[in-house]
């Protein structure tokens, strides 16, 4: 057997190698999944929030718009006011004990993730919401444009970009939060290095190859999500077409001319 630390803990990677990798699949599968379901309940539950309730409104409309905002709130504050180890608890045993659902653990990993981080990510992207300028909406609606409109062509593709940071961080968060879930047996990483360091009782060399697992990952996403956010720069790789004062707008606009022309051309 090993007499030193790296010793253990090579031999520990030779022996349960297989099973750090298993449960870090595990750890990205629920961490992707929770933040990009948590997502797309937090852009609903922004942009319903966002929702004006006007005066001039019918009073069965007023009072169901009233009602989505009413409990929007007390979504959110229920999510955000208790731990992520208690709502698994709550989740999982209460839909068992009092629904009779008998949840895959997988499945019921990724719901709580995602219902956790929707309540985040709507105050996350509400704030985005709120950063565009009010003067964007009110030409939007000059022109025409409905509510859902006015969101999902004007308002919401900068909003995106100014919270990408913020998302990010919902995303690492979530991977390093999908440990308290090994508490309904779901077999990600700091449930399988609980498996692994229970052989040998050697707890300080299996949690420090777990630890630099979940840096290696946290490191890595930090690295993507900035590429991303460079990519999504504004003057660095975007030309907006017919503009005056970027002479790359005019070989845009030359080279669709000529592209009309030819089509023109042929049509005849």
């Amino acid at each position: 057997m090993p007499t030193t630390f790296f010793g253990w803990v090579g031999f520990l990677l030779e022996q349960y190698g297989g099973l750090f990798l298993s449960g870090t699949g595990m750890t990205l599968l629920i961490a992707l999944s929770g933040t990009a379901f948590g997502f797309l309940i937090g852009l609903l539950v922004a942009i319903v929030r966002t929702l004006d309730v006007p005066r001039g409104m019918g009073p069965i409309k007023r009072a169901l718009r009233k009602a989505a905002h009413a409990l929007i709130a007390v979504y959110i504050q229920i999510f955000r006011g208790t731990p992520m180890i208690v709502q698994a608890m709550v989740i999982y045993y209460g839909s068992m004990q009092y629904l009779g659902i008998d949840m895959d653990r997988t499945v019921a990993a990724i719901l709580i993730i995602s219902i956790n981080t929707g309540a985040y990510m709507a105050e996350i992207i509400r704030g985005g919401i709120v950063s565009v300028d009010r003067g964007q909406f009110e030409a939007a609606h000059a022109i025409g444009m409905t509510h859902w409109q006015t969101m999902t062509t004007v308002v919401l593709p900068q909003a995106i970009r100014n919270i990408l940071p913020s998302v990010g961080n919902e995303l690492i968060v979530n991977i390093k939060d999908s440990s308290v879930l090994n508490v309904i047996s779901v077999s990600e990483l700091f449930f399988q290095a609980k498996s692994a360091a229970g052989t040998y009782y050697k707890y300080f060399e299996v949690f420090f190859i777990i630890a630099c697992i979940y840096l290696a990952l946290t490191v890595t996403v930090s690295r993507v999500l900035r590429y991303v956010e460079k990519r999504m720069d504004g003057p660095d790789n975007y030309v907006i077409c017919g503009s005056q004062s970027d002479s790359r707008a005019e070989i845009v606009v030359n080279r669709e001319q000529e592209e009309e022309v030819d089509r023109q051309w042929q049509s005849r």
